[in-house]
């Protein structure tokens, strides 16, 4: 594990860019960028139009190590390079930011209140290859719909579950159980989540280390506990949906907590923006959510 990385998203500055919309989000992350879906005719195509915004992004002078501690990438955006670089050792080594892979396949079909992770075929195979990329840490998203005990303890048991595995191949696991923001009863959730999280915290080993990745509390700073637990890194927050101003001042209200967003940070940019245009937007939608961050 990179001591430095290490060092970096437990006590930096700023907040985790979230780049990572995978197969099934891709035509949607494209369409909010200006492209429509008759512009490619298959996958290839797609992840050729999405990697090139996303190297747009990262090679921004606005995506800097200044404001942005770590990046999330999709599987196919780690394998693809930008300039004569994997993506992973060029965010790092160009821009100083810790490089994420997303590893999950997708949410199952609700069931008691909520979307448990598909299976994840070949996960030890995909881990080494992430290492041998120089990917620092995974994340994994499963949803809650409402508080349902034994749907959320499964949620959270699941998510711990493979993160030991993570953990146990050298990376970082993120662990991401997030809360619907439209669930009639998303305090009641957050409550029982938060209990069966301190659960599973308590039964890893003294060095394991995770970061959680949580929809932004409904009460301030209720996460508060979760970050003083020696085995949390860092706890960060998902948009889940807010628009950027409102997920920026939701996310100020709670001390400690950090962003890791994703279509709050790409709100505005399009592909048919000069580069004036792109960068100015982008480093206004970075700074905003760096300030949000630091409160």
């Amino acid at each position: 594990m990179n001591k430095e990385q290490m060092d970096r998203i437990h006590t930096g500055k700023g907040f985790i860019a979230a780049l990572d919309q995978s197969g099934g989000s891709t035509p949607n992350a494209l369409l909010q960028y200006g492209i429509s879906k008759d512009s490619y005719s298959n996958d290839e195509a797609m992840f050729k139009l999405v990697h090139e915004m996303r190297t747009r992004i990262i090679t921004s002078p606005a995506f800097n190590s200044e404001h942005i501690l770590g990046s999330i990438l999709f599987e196919n955006t780690m394998d693809r390079k930008i300039g004569d670089k994997f993506t992973a050792d060029f965010l790092w080594q160009d821009k100083g930011v810790v490089p994420f892979l997303k590893i999950d396949k997708g949410l199952a079909e609700a069931e008691n209140g909520v979307q448990l992770m598909k299976s994840i075929p070949n996960l030890d195979e995909l881990l080494k290859r992430a290492i041998e990329k120089n990917i620092f840490g995974t994340k994994m998203r499963s949803v809650i719909k409402e508080a349902n005990l034994e749907g959320i303890r499964k949620i959270v048991e699941q998510q711990f579950d493979i993160g030991k595995t993570i953990a146990e191949a050298g990376l970082v696991p993120i662990i991401e159980p997030e809360v619907d923001i439209h669930s009639a009863d998303k305090e009641k959730s957050e409550g029982i989540l938060k209990s069966e999280i301190f659960n599973q915290l308590a039964s890893l080993d003294k060095d394991v280390k995770v970061i959680l990745k949580l929809s932004i509390p409904t009460v301030d700073n209720f996460y508060k506990e979760l970050m003083d637990d020696t085995h949390v890194v860092r706890v960060v927050a998902l948009s889940g949906g807010y628009t950027q101003s409102e997920a920026n001042e939701k996310l100020a209200h709670n001390n400690g907590l950090i962003a890791s967003f994703s279509r709050a940070l790409s709100q505005g940019l399009t592909a048919q923006q000069t580069d004036k245009e792109f960068n100015l937007m982008l480093s206004n939608s970075i700074s905003s959510i760096y300030e949000a961050s630091i409160k």
